[in-house]
């Protein structure tokens, strides 16, 4: 389902906001950046759009009436396993950041973002890695310790290569960002994450993210 990072991918836009929708449709077929083959207002209009749409990726508003983006999120990915969700988000969100990358999401934007961080987010997601806003990121780690979601913190069990992955992987670095920077293969640096979230017992890269933060592994 994947298409090559040159070609543009199939997209449905999911805000209960029509201006916002207008907008960003306007935005990412002018610059070239998606195809916006559907929208939908809510999670039931997403999931009845996907009974005959097939997008490679769904730009997903997190509150919503009818069906949130979280419901929205987690049953899209129980139907379709591959699909790639990339969460729009406000400040406000944050109760909802856990329970999204507990259900898939592969990335984060802050609605406030601009375009070309939006185009970044899209490449990275649609290449195979995840993209968390820098900004959302820093207000995470600022407010981490008034969180009620524990991960597991016995990270002493990491070599020093897996440390100095998760800790490039929290810098916002893709696979071949961090091959280059360390010096490695990309095939070498996949299989080292395969092993940090086996040993953090994580399930996916923002959930590693947040591991590394909850452990002081990283700073902003």
């Amino acid at each position: 389902m994947t298409p090559s990072p040159y070609k543009r991918p199939d997209v449905i836009l999911v805000d209960d906001h029509l201006i916002f929708r207008q907008g960003l449709k306007s935005i990412l077929t002018l610059d070239n950046i998606a195809n916006i083959i559907g929208e939908a207002s809510n999670g039931i209009e997403l999931l009845e759009l996907l009974t005959h749409l097939k997008p490679h990726l769904v730009l997903m508003d997190i509150d919503m009436p009818h069906m949130n983006g979280m419901d929205a999120t987690k049953r899209t990915l129980e139907l379709y396993p591959d699909m790639k969700v990339i969460a729009f988000t406000m400040y406000s969100d944050e109760e909802y950041y856990y329970r999204m990358i507990e259900v898939g999401v592969k990335g984060f934007v802050l609605k406030t973002c601009g375009i070309n961080e939006l185009e970044e987010a899209i490449v990275s997601v649609m290449q195979g890695d995840n993209y968390f806003s820098n900004e959302l990121l820093r207000k995470i780690i600022k407010n981490f310790g008034r969180s009620k979601y524990d991960l597991t913190n016995d990270h002493e069990k990491l070599t020093r290569r897996e440390t100095d992955i998760l800790q490039q992987i929290c810098l916002g670095l893709t696979t071949d960002e961090i091959a280059k920077k360390l010096f490695i293969s990309p095939k070498t640096v996949k299989s080292h994450k395969s092993n940090l979230l086996e040993k953090t017992d994580c399930k996916n890269t923002p959930s590693l993210i947040l591991y590394a933060i909850k452990n002081n592994m990283v700073e902003y």
